[in-house]
């Protein structure tokens, strides 16, 4: 039997392209089966509706950074949801099965489709110039490696659809693809992106942000390498995993199976690719003085004197900027995106259901009528640094894991308030444990912790803003024999701007809500890659520049490392780290770094798997307050206790998303990923 079904003869027809969702673009109802694939890309109208349809399957099921319907990746060990318990415990404990959460799989190859019938025919339009073809083939080149990019994450290896389509002619069961291998996706997504990034702008204008730049291609490759030098695909000499049983039906590995130092090298100087742009930096907010200061924007606090940031205007010091607001407003809607200098790839408001501006609607609490189930883990607590740059004290005692010191104790008192002794807190000191003063910005601009301030500027009343917003029992914010309560008694202000509110039951009118963008790939991101990668690199190498114009010489370089690390630590508030001779010590303060930076980000599920560090990170109890107590209890409400209702538990299996029967079925050459079963 003959299968008709190919890529480009199918194409002749529309119908072939856009068989999914009522929902999708509005060029749906323009591509009818009567029109040809030259008809569309003769004319520029059709064809642009064309390139947006393959954009439109980069949102729903394949965002970065979104509420947790279709993507709880943003869910590790560091945050959890409790709005939809039973589906939190499947995803925690590895109970979902293989076809949950399937639609990344088959939009990201609707949207690679889409985006190779643009390619391969956009040049017969003559209504756009030569500039404007090259540039749509390379949003559309960049669209194709990004889905790539995004299975590759999630899946590990997968199949490699030919450009060209498939032919028609063969045997059903022969246009089955096998999965290419980790390292040949990675030479994929690398290669399409340098492509891309040829024809790319380094930037566009506010009303087209949410395309794609040459920095977005480069930073994207610069992450698939990065991947690929990790130890998921990069296993270290001695490493017992190796994940040998992942092959093809022939034999062929699919992940590496020997350790590759140049492969370090590699990342490193596609990240360098980036920085040496000179497009992008850390965004930073000038200083507040207290007389223009005014709710909800606090008077800068200086952080403590290191000798060094202490002394210095940016970029080398922290002199004359803001660390918290130069933080928060990263991802609170206070900056445009054309407006913020560390964004690299965004969809910008493009995203509908499960924007970043619904996400809100869940960490909101209850007095500001929002559902109160996205909170933040004892151990996530934990990670942020004091001021100074020490641990808290007790830093990760219950799990073993403590310097032997122990936990604040005491409260705020109304005399400390009065006296203002801890302006961090900012309205409301009084009655906040004293293991939530005096640390670094990013937790103030991140965790709502008990008794913190939320603001709810956008509503009228004046007796309805600054409130003080505590989590004990009977409180109104805390426990309920509902959802809708916070497990451990710590939630999240990452993403709130101090406008925002909730009215209503919708979680899909956010009228109140400060607009907001996804930061899907951002500088400082890159800059920890930077330092990783370098951290790791044994040898000397030369590598070549994206575009071949120079040569880095690529090793261990420390003053290299500290173009990484020290923005972020200049621009967070802490004092630089001081053990960058000691290539383990450095390795675990990139992963806390990237712990505290890209919290809430979706990076965090995925960096734990790519170091193989999820069997026991994702393995350790919750922590949080004990939430059935009462402000009567407050002492005892404060002693971290394990949380019975998060479950942990990590299995190898979980280091892959597996992959849908019905795709198993549908391609007898496609391999399952370890741990996960063929049939139903």
């Amino acid at each position: 039997m003959k299968n008709k079904y190919t890529l480009m003869s199918a194409v002749c027809v529309l119908a072939f392209v856009l068989t999914s969702c009522a929902d999708t673009l509005d060029a749906d109802h323009y591509f009818k089966d009567r029109m040809t694939i030259e008809e569309v890309f003769t004319d520029r109208d059709y064809s642009e509706q064309w390139l947006a349809n393959a954009y439109y399957y980069l949102t729903i099921n394949n965002t970065d950074v979104s509420s947790k319907k279709y993507n709880p990746f943003c869910f590790a060990d560091d945050m959890y949801y409790g709005d939809t318990d039973d589906r939190y415990k499947r995803l925690k404990n590895g109970d979902y099965d293989e076809n949950f959460l399937q639609g990344s799989w088959i939009d990201a190859y609707k949207g690679i489709r889409q985006a190779s019938i643009f390619i391969l025919n956009i040049d017969m339009n003559e209504q756009m110039t030569p500039e404007e073809r090259a540039d749509y083939k390379a949003q559309a080149r960049f669209v194709r490696a990004y889905f790539y990019w995004l299975l590759l994450r999630k899946y590990g290896p997968v199949p490699l659809i030919p450009d060209e389509g498939i032919d028609y002619t063969k045997e059903y069961d022969e246009l089955g693809l096998p999965r290419n291998s980790y390292d040949e996706c990675v030479e994929y997504i690398s290669n399409e992106m340098l492509l891309a990034a040829k024809d790319l702008p380094l930037s566009r204008s506010a009303l087209y942000i949410a395309r794609p730049t040459r920095g977005a291609a480069l930073a994207t490759r610069a992450k698939a390498l990065l991947y690929a030098a990790s130890p998921i695909n990069n296993p270290r000499p001695g490493d017992q995993e190796k994940f040998s049983d992942l092959v093809n039906w022939d034999g062929k590995h699919l992940i590496a199976q020997e350790y590759d130092d140049k492969k370090w090298a590699i990342a490193a100087a596609a990240a360098r690719d980036v920085m040496e742009l000179g497009r992008y930096d850390l965004y930073h907010a000038g200083l507040r003085r207290p007389e223009s200061a005014m709710s909800g924007f606090p008077a800068t606090i200086t952080p403590p004197d290191d000798g060094d940031f202490s002394n210095n205007l940016w970029p080398n010091g922290w002199k004359d900027i803001d660390p918290f607001e130069s933080y928060r407003a990263i991802f609170n809607g206070s900056l445009a995106a054309s407006d913020n200098p560390e964004l690299i790839f965004t969809r910008g408001q493009n995203l509908k259901e499960e924007s970043v501006s619904q996400m809100v609607l869940y960490q909101l609490p209850p007095l500001g009528n929002g559902f109160n189930t996205h909170g933040i883990t004892q151990k996530q607590c934990d990670a942020y640094y004091m001021n100074n740059g020490t641990d808290c004290p007790g830093k990760d005692m219950e799990i073993g894991r403590g310097d032997g010191s122990k936990r604040a104790e005491g409260f705020v008192t109304w005399e400390e308030e009065a006296q203002r002794k801890y302006p961090e807190l900012d309205v409301h000191e009084e009655g906040v444990s004293k293991q939530y003063v005096q640390r670094e910005p990013r937790f103030y601009a991140s965790v709502a912790f008990n008794g913190s301030t939320w603001y709810f500027l956008n509503r009228s009343q004046q007796h309805e803003k600054n409130l003080q917003v505590f989590y004990y029992r009977g409180s109104g914010n805390g426990y309920t024999n509902t959802s809708y309560w916070l497990r451990t008694g710590i939630g999240v202000k990452k993403f709130v701007h101090p406008n925002d509110c909730h009215w209503g039951n919708d979680p899909l009118v956010t009228q109140y809500i400060q607009k907001k963008v996804d930061p899907a790939i951002r500088y400082a991101d890159i800059l920890l890659m930077y330092a990783e990668a370098l951290n790791e690199v044994d040898g000397t190498y030369n590598i070549a520049s994206w575009d071949g114009v120079t040569t880095y010489t690529i090793k261990r370089d420390i003053d290299e490392m500290k173009r990484g690390t020290r923005p972020v630590r200049c621009r967070a508030g802490l004092p630089d780290f001081k053990d960058y001779g000691n290539k383990d010590v450095m390795r675990a303060n990139i992963k806390r770094e990237r712990q505290i930076e890209l919290m809430g980000e979706g990076q965090r599920y995925y960096d734990l798997r790519r170091w193989k560090d999820a069997e026991v990170e994702e393995s350790l109890p919750i922590y949080g307050c004990n939430t059935l107590l009462t402000v009567d209890q407050r002492e005892l409400f404060h002693i971290p206790v394990e949380v019975a209702s998060l479950p942990t538990n990590f299995s190898r299996k979980m280091y892959f998303w597996p992959i849908s029967h019905q795709e198993l079925k549908r391609n007898k050459k496609l391999v399952q990923n370890p741990g996960w079963t063929y049939n139903e």
